[in-house]
């Protein structure tokens, strides 16, 4: 009986200090990254840097799924980070990659769920909350967004997806980044081409419109002239007409060495006498 009391002890110890040393093993173990699931936040690994994040409030509770879920995506944001255990980030990127650590450098027990790691001291824990599950982009190495532009620059976007796996321990981070500046540039390169060929088509356009007024206008004042020239010719030929001599067979002579009744008969009765006078009428007498 005293065997059997003394094996129970025993073995009830052996399970305290199994246990003990279990639970202190995996108190603040950051956890490894893998690829993120829509509405979950996920861990996506341990970076020096908090880059734009924006810090939200400490939280007496914090853990991956307060910070990630309740907070940060509550409020749209599709990434999120824990820090020193209990601190809340909030933001749309995550920190440049020239910041991601060793996962152990995430140490800090979640003050709400001590197995996992909250970051670390001056170390952030970072979650994709599950709203956007791809094309995230990360903070440049001077903290800010690679996703930003300004008013004067050609926006460049860095759509970049995300693949995770463990190799010896340790999490690798393949990442695949396309930058859309060049799109843009040849969809302007294309834009501007359409423009100038849609502008030269319409000089050209405007250029045989106008050829063919021109001809137009040029042939009807020809025909104008011509029209001119015509009745000009027509009304010297009426006008010239009404001066002709008379052809009624009345002469209109004022010859006075031409004898009228001769004239009358149309017929010539020798030469002109030059030494008669038929204009004026003398009573001759003869011996009959």
């Amino acid at each position: 009986m005293k065997s059997l009391t003394v094996l129970r002890l025993a073995a009830a110890a052996g399970l305290a200090a199994t246990a003990s040393a279990a639970g202190t093993a995996t108190m603040g173990v950051e956890q490894p990254s893998s690829a993120p699931i829509y509405k979950q936040p996920v861990v996506q690994g341990c970076f020096s840097s908090a880059g734009d994040l924006v810090f939200n409030s400490s939280q007496t509770f914090n853990s991956r799924g307060e910070c990630g879920q309740t907070i940060c995506q509550a409020m749209g944001a599709y990434v999120a980070a824990s820090s020193a255990g209990d601190k809340c980030y909030c933001g749309n990127t995550y920190p440049a990659n020239s910041t991601l650590v060793d996962d152990s450098k995430c140490n800090s027990p979640c003050t709400g769920y001590g197995q996992d790691a909250c970051g670390g001291d001056g170390f952030y824990t970072v979650y994709n909350t599950g709203l956007k599950l791809s094309g995230i982009a990360y903070a440049d190495d001077d903290g800010s967004s690679s996703s930003s532009s300004s008013p004067t620059a050609a926006t460049s976007t860095k759509a970049t997806s995300v693949a995770t796996t463990v190799v010896g321990g340790q999490t690798v981070f393949v990442t695949q980044t396309s930058d859309s500046n060049s799109s843009s540039k040849k969809s302007s390169s294309n834009t501007a081409g359409i423009a100038g060929g849609v502008v030269a088509g319409v000089v050209v356009v405007a250029a045989i419109v106008g050829g063919v007024f021109f001809m137009l206008r040029r042939r009807r004042n020809r025909e104008i002239e011509e029209e001119h020239r015509r009745n000009a010719a027509v009304n010297a030929f009426f006008n010239g007409a009404s001066k002709a001599p008379s052809t009624s067979g009345e002469f209109s002579s004022s010859d006075a060495r031409l004898d009228p009744v001769m004239a009358q008969r149309r017929m010539s009765d020798g030469s002109i006498a030059d030494n008669e006078d038929y204009s004026r009428r003398i009573l001759r007498v003869t011996n009959a």
